[in-house]
């Protein structure tokens, strides 16, 4: 007898047998921005760990002060004596006004050096160090080039991402210091050449409402700010998506997500500090 060929499966066994696939459920939206803040705060926790870590990436440190440095010192003087003109042209028109001509410099001074330095230093490293810090990393990870030095036993965090932000916070401090005294000269020319102001009355009043912990507040807000701009430089450079667009795409993000951040962390402190700190004289 010839043998019959065995008849296919039923489509209806077929498909009682089959497994049954999860339908995968969408992305949400909503909890993207905190898994990416959660990130951050762990790329920021890491990066303090390896701080400690041996050896230490001196050279590499030196060459990354040395480049955030020769990008940030001349922009952030020549930015620092208009921004200090503004501030001593306004409040010396709001004291005139006020019939209190004799604080103008005491009050221009503290706003330059509490407000206005650290803001500039801060928005010049994320815009012209930061940008050029996200870019790189962002390049050498889209060409593998972190992926091969994991697979090598270096560590990229170690390597490459403290010594740049250690770089940007050492900048920020010093570089504070020469806004802060670029803008003074800059108030106090504006204030007394064009507003007839007493050169007297200037440092008087200056010496009258100024303080110690004035500049270290300034000097913290600095470090901190540098610190902040690193690492989200950092961040979004060890994270770009979509190939060389999305490098560009990232320092985009870096730069926004950064200027967000300072007016933010600089609300905070300056509250506390007002908090803890008493004016003088009072």
């Amino acid at each position: 007898m010839p043998v019959l060929p065995p008849e296919p499966p039923s489509t209806e066994a077929a498909g009682a047998e089959a497994p049954k696939r999860p339908a995968e459920k969408p992305p949400n939206r909503l909890l993207s921005p905190l898994r990416e803040t959660g990130k951050l705060f762990s790329l920021a926790a890491t990066v303090s760990r390896e701080v400690f870590r041996r050896p230490f990436q001196v050279r590499e440190f030196i060459e990354q002060f040395w480049f955030v440095a020769s990008v940030t010192i001349l922009p952030a003087a020549l930015v620092s004596i208009p921004f200090g003109a503004v501030i001593a042209l306004q409040v010396g028109s709001l004291t005139q006004q006020l019939g209190a001509q004799s604080f103008t410099g005491g009050a221009s001074v503290l706003a330059v050096i509490q407000q206005a330095s650290p803001i500039i230093v801060a928005l010049l490293i994320s815009g012209a160090a930061g940008s050029a810090i996200c870019a790189d990393l962002g390049s050498r990870k889209i060409r593998e080039e972190l992926d091969a030095m994991e697979v090598m036993g270096v560590s990229p965090i170690q390597r490459l991402v403290v010594p740049r932000v250690l770089a940007t916070m050492l900048v920020a401090v010093l570089l504070n210091g020469l806004v802060s005294v670029v803008g003074t000269l800059g108030g106090y020319f504006f204030n007394v050449i064009l507003q007839h102001g007493t050169p007297g009355a200037y440092l008087a009043s200056f010496s009258a409402l100024a303080q110690l912990p004035d500049l270290y507040i300034s000097e913290v807000k600095a470090l901190i700010f540098g610190f902040i701009a690193g690492i989200v430089a950092a961040y979004r450079g060890l994270n770009p998506r979509g190939g060389p667009k999305g490098v560009g795409d990232a320092v985009n993000q870096s730069v926004v997500i950064t200027f967000m951040l300072l007016f933010f962390v600089n609300t905070v402190l300056t509250a506390i500090y007002l908090q803890i700190v008493p004016a003088k004289g009072s």
